[in-house]
């Protein structure tokens, strides 16, 4: 389980300051304890510098912490990488930024499996250039730079580092998302477990910013991955309950009366501020969703995503396109979708959505489309994304369609549920997963780690919540450069475009 803290905190300490690309944390317990970033693994210069400087004698200890990444949630941490788009650029068209990220994702690993107490062997996604030169650039520190660093006590196998790339699944982070926490981010946002409603006219003052977080709200720990319809219900309960208990602390009539209200009035006061939050967060969501139609356009998602058909698929999506009350982003999207589904077996009608799109709306064009099968289609993937060769898969998805779904709207399930299977099962292909240098796994690793370049989200994180919860016998963590929406996604799929049409060579 990651300890959740933030990264990277400030400098309070003003008299040193070091910068680096292998950045420690550092704590010194004086009157108070103040963080310093030192910035390097080799520290004995600066540790020399800062006892030199200690006149008074007032250090009494120097503790060590690894702290280059953010623990999101009890399995699932982030870089919080800010040129996410890097991942997408090849190295030829800008080598020092590729570079930068490739340090960054790099440090964050580190900064882990430092706090982890680990050194993993190492696997990666073989179609990815990035994906491959991650995982060797983090061998390399791990096994010869700093090898003495990493040097921890010996598991009978070791942990796993897996690294693979988002492209490999781009269907994850378009789909709109219907669990709690997931739906949060996808409709309105989530920064570090805080949510900003500083937009929502019906926020009070001191909600204008919340905390959304399993280790600081029970209400929250027990719903997060509860489905959209539950949680009404629960919130309903839930403001029941406290208004039983609003009215009894009302009900003050005597000297012990107030004496009780009084020492239970932190927990009321913070079970109003959670009945208050929860109620905001899932009023404003309802409202989008109606506005945007949301069900109308996530059934159809989810078909693209589940089922085949393309003819009636072709049609769904063009009936959508031509409603008025769809909005650009989930036109994009569901062509988006289909063109990820079914760019081999229907070009026509892929054009035909094209030409739509470009007519219905303003702010999206279809190069962005193209662009993402350039980056992330049929023949750049490695996964079976939609179960069309994994004869289990295909056993799977029959069923469901005889026996139906409890939810329409949650059929989805991430490429990253099938890629754990094949890890618990021994059947990550080594011809698709190599591992780096000549180190091999012999029997099942207790621990794996999985980090997707280009970024998690929190469907992917409930998938691996929900694995860690059966009796396979391993830990999963799952860990990326940023946590997406489908707006970042996007974003950094607009941001990779234009910097590959600026670096395009002049005819």
């Amino acid at each position: 389980m990651l300890y959740q803290s933030r990264v990277n905190p400030c400098i309070i300490l003003k008299r040193f300051a070091f910068s680096g690309p292998r950045q420690r944390i550092y704590s010194f317990c004086v009157a108070s304890w103040l963080i310093l970033d030192l910035g390097s693994i080799t520290f004995e210069t600066q540790i020399h510098i800062l006892a030199d400087s200690d006149e008074q004698d007032v250090v009494q200890q120097v503790v060590e912490f690894y702290g280059d990444f953010v623990a999101i949630d009890p399995y699932h941490f982030t870089l919080n990488m800010p040129s996410n788009h890097i991942y997408m650029i090849p190295a030829v068209v800008d080598p020092p930024s590729l570079q930068h990220f490739c340090d960054r994702v790099v440090d964050g690993i580190a900064a882990l499996f430092l706090a982890l107490k680990q050194r993993p062997v190492i696997r990666y996604q073989r179609t990815s250039d990035v994906a491959k030169r991650i995982a060797q650039e983090a061998s390399k520190l791990m096994y010869q730079q700093e090898s003495g660093l990493f040097d921890f006590r010996r598991m009978e196998v070791s942990p796993l580092l897996l690294v693979i790339d988002r492209r490999d699944d781009p269907l994850t982070p378009l789909l709109n998302q219907w669990t709690y926490q997931a739906m949060v981010h996808e409709l309105i946002g989530i920064q570090d477990n805080k949510v900003d409603l500083k937009s929502i006219a019906k926020s009070s003052k001191d909600q204008q910013e919340v905390v959304l977080s399993s280790e600081q709200d029970s209400f929250y720990k027990a719903n997060m991955y509860e489905n959209f319809g539950d949680i009404g219900m629960n919130i309903k309960k839930l403001v029941d309950d406290f208004q039983q208990i609003a009215k009894s602390n009302q009900n003050i009539q005597t000297i012990e009366d107030m004496a009780k209200f009084v020492d239970n009035y932190p927990e009321y006061r913070k079970m109003h501020g959670n009945v208050s939050k929860h109620v905001t967060l899932v009023t404003e969501m309802s409202k989008i969703v109606e506005e945007r139609k949301l069900m109308l356009v996530s059934q159809t998602e989810q078909e693209l995503a589940c089922n085949g058909g393309q003819v009636a698929a072709f049609e769904a999506v063009t009936n959508l396109l031509n409603n008025e009350s769809i909005s650009d982003i989930d036109r994009l999207r569901l062509v988006m979708l289909y063109a990820l589904r079914y760019e081999k077996e229907s070009p026509v009608q892929l054009m035909q959505l094209f030409n739509k799109l470009a007519s219905r709306s303003a702010k999206y064009k279809t190069g962005l489309v193209q662009f993402l099968l350039k980056q992330a289609g049929v023949d750049k993937r490695t996964g079976d994304l939609y179960g069309n060769r994994d004869l289990l898969n295909i056993a799977r998805n029959m069923a469901r369609g005889l026996k139906g779904v409890e939810n329409v709207y949650t059929q989805h399930q991430p490429l990253l549920v099938q890629t754990m299977e094949s890890i618990i099962k021994g059947r990550l292909r080594d011809v698709d997963y190599p591992f780096v240098g000549n180190h091999f796994q012999q029997g099942r690793p207790q621990e794996v780690i999985i980090f997707i370049v280009g970024g998690t989200t929190y469907e992917e994180s409930r998938a691996v919540a929900l694995q860690n919860a059966t009796t396979s016998g391993i830990r999963f963590i799952l860990g990326g450069s940023v946590v997406l929406n489908s707006r970042r996604f996007l974003k950094d799929l607009e941001e990779g475009q234009r910097i590959s049409r600026s670096s395009a060579p002049m005819i």
